[in-house]
């Protein structure tokens, strides 16, 4: 049974703010956001606790983006951003099982190591969870048609809804389905659906005032491009090292 103070220490620490510039930030943004670049980290690094670590992330922010529910500074509802959690969170545990099974199955090689490791560890070449590809013609051509059609179908959703900013926030959500699964896959081209994403997402947080968030969205753009180029030597070196027949 939760106590009346419990409660007092529980609202405390999820309402605790930072001031910067006269400006309240909510510490479960900044924090959420951490744990968000931590999981992209371990993604990069191939290591199965990148979904885990993420989905620490997601519930945080959750309810940093329903801001009229939970009386954020903003006070205003992001339903896309807020929806894209909840979306995070499925697929994650998606992509946890799927990363899990193939690291056991490795693991089952005689000459593989140990694959257990942490988040900001080098992983082995021999014990990756997933080895990065690039989609086929048919894959693309799917993400191309749920790229358009989730956009306008969840826009409308999200306008009938009350959202701020429906449409940036559709593609926002829509891409950002296509870019979990494609990384759960092992798909390459998910790191340049991710670029996609934070084009429209910076902008859309600043004008909200989502300032934590946007910075943020600002690392991601820098660092997937980082991890865009590490799968992409990975899928060259991989490729090199298979044995060439006549």
């Amino acid at each position: 049974m939760v106590t009346v103070e419990t409660e007092g220490i529980f609202s405390t620490l999820l309402n605790a703010t930072l001031v910067i510039g006269g400006y309240p930030i909510l510490w479960r943004e900044i924090v959420g956001n951490l744990f968000g670049l931590a999981s992209a980290v371990g993604g990069m690094k191939r290591v199965v606790w990148a979904w885990p670590v993420g989905i620490v992330g997601n519930v945080l922010l959750f309810t940093v983006f329903l801001g009229g529910l939970f009386h954020t500074p903003q006070d205003l509802d992001l339903y896309g951003q807020a929806g894209r959690q909840v979306m995070f969170l499925i697929v994650s545990l998606y992509g946890w099982y799927q990363w899990s099974r193939a690291r056991t199955a490795g693991m089952r090689e005689p000459d593989n190591t140990d694959p257990s490791r942490s988040i900001v560890s080098e992983p082995a070449a021999d014990s990756a969870a997933v080895q990065p590809k690039w989609a086929s013609a048919k894959e693309r051509m799917g993400m191309l048609a749920f790229a358009v059609i989730g956009t306008v179908v969840f826009a409308l959703i999200f306008d009938a809804l009350g959202s701020w900013g429906p449409w940036a926030d559709a593609w926002i959500f829509t891409g950002s389905i296509l870019a979990t699964f494609g990384m759960a896959r092992g798909w390459t081209e998910f790191w340049l659906i991710w670029i996609g994403v934070d084009i429209v997402g910076v902008p859309l947080l600043l004008v909200a005032g989502y300032y934590p968030s946007a910075a943020l969205y600002l690392v991601y753009a820098a660092f997937v491009l980082w991890g865009f180029f590490v799968w992409l030597r990975i899928q060259r070196t991989d490729k090199a090292a298979l044995p060439h027949t006549n």
